[in-house]
């Protein structure tokens, strides 16, 4: 069975005083649900935890791990120059008080205005690119003006983290970091022993496709209702499934109005957003993720872990996950056509084949993808940002 090691900061703390380490999020939900792992082993090794973030429901979840949750109002979108400014401030107020060892930054204004306030107050940053999705697919103005920001706010960063080759090779191209800072890291990894493998509840015959993620444009929602539309006059007896929900708070969401659309005509069963997916993944025969561009695909890492077979496009954050007809197919990025077809030949596979692609995926991320990995990679950076 895999068990997470016990880390060890390898810093020389007096008796009773943890060095502090700060995390900050647009949410408490981030930290909860995408950086548990995390949580768990920086506190392993000796570090007391604080977050900086708004307080939303999850708050409870992050104080009952253990971490300190102080509250910052983050505007999740929008560029807007008082709002922002006053963040700063209230960023470098926050960290001079409570003077900490080091301070993560995850999500765009908490790695940018955050990395800005470390730097003002003396603190070692170490951040986390999840993906370069939004700014970067804007292109134009918002991407000029986001990637001047990071250049700014990375210039004196500790450690800036990556989840794939192509975002960090982009960004030393474009001398937002420089080599010596970027790493790279498999996304948050995933917990082996949570998502594995569960032959008691594996589905029928009819192939069930499950599109896992927020229903957002970038993550490829219209090309695969798209996509639907034309499998089901010679698909009768598949199932497809969308499990999550629109997000107001984005810019790319889709409607309400039109998802509910989508399901009075019957193109789509819609399961909502659960704080656990394992069920829904288990009952699925493959999990679809049709994106434009990603860090690291949560939902195709997560389905990989189940042992399910994989869609997405040939794009960084998928490509990584996806070895084409060994784990899964790959389909060409924005285009409904290429998506379809590739569903339509994953739906023709015989359930055996489906298994082995299934197996073939929980055997990548065993040796590729551990949990374990972030956790050490985080571990020995803050243990060399303490001792500076």
């Amino acid at each position: 069975m895999h068990r997470p090691r016990q880390h060890q900061a390898n810093v020389d703390v007096a008796a009773g005083e943890r060095p502090v380490v700060v995390l900050s999020a647009n949410n408490c939900w981030n930290l909860a649900n995408f950086r548990a792992p995390l949580l768990t082993g920086l506190q392993e090794a000796g570090y007391r935890l604080v977050a900086f973030a708004p307080l939303d429901s999850h708050a409870d979840d992050l104080r009952a791990k253990g971490v300190e949750v102080q509250p910052v109002p983050i505007a999740r979108s929008g560029m807007n120059p008082i709002t922002d400014t006053r963040l700063l401030i209230r960023y470098v107020r926050m960290l001079r008080q409570l003077r900490p060892a080091a301070y993560c930054g995850f999500t765009i204004k908490p790695n940018v205005y955050g990395a800005i306030a470390a730097r003002i107050a003396g603190v070692p940053a170490v951040n986390n690119v999840t993906g370069l999705a939004t700014p970067y697919l804007s292109e134009g103005l918002v991407w000029a003006i986001a990637e001047r920001l990071y250049r700014f706010a990375f210039s004196r960063a500790h450690v800036v983290f990556y989840h794939n080759e192509e975002d960090l090779r982009l960004m030393i191209e474009r001398k937002v970091v420089r080599p010596d800072q970027g790493r790279v890291i498999p996304g948050s990894g995933v917990n082996l022993e949570h998502f594995r493998p569960d032959d008691r509840n594996e589905v029928g015959e009819d192939v069930r496709f499950l599109f896992f993620g927020r229903l957002i444009l970038h993550k490829g929602i219209r090309e695969f209702i798209d996509a639907v539309r034309m499998l089901r006059p010679i698909m009768p007896h598949a199932r497809f499934q969308l499990l999550g929900n629109t997000d107001p708070g984005n810019p790319t969401s889709v409607s309400e109005q039109e998802l509910q659309s989508w399901i009075a005509d019957g193109i789509v069963e819609h399961l909502g957003e659960h704080r656990d997916v394992r069920p829904y993944i288990r009952q699925a025969s493959v999990v679809v993720l049709p994106t434009y561009r990603e860090g690291m695909s949560r939902a195709l890492l997560e389905g990989a872990a189940m042992g399910k077979p994989l869609i997405g496009s040939d794009v960084a954050g998928s490509r990584e996950l996806i070895d084409d007809e060994v784990t899964g197919l790959l389909c060409r990025a924005r285009d409904a056509n290429s998506l379809a077809d590739a569903m339509r030949r994953m739906g023709e596979m015989r359930p055996r084949q489906l298994r082995e692609m299934g197996r073939a995926a929980r055997s990548k991320v065993e040796r590729e993808f551990s949990e374990e990995v972030v956790v050490r990679a985080y571990v020995d950076v803050l243990a060399q940002a303490v001792r500076r």
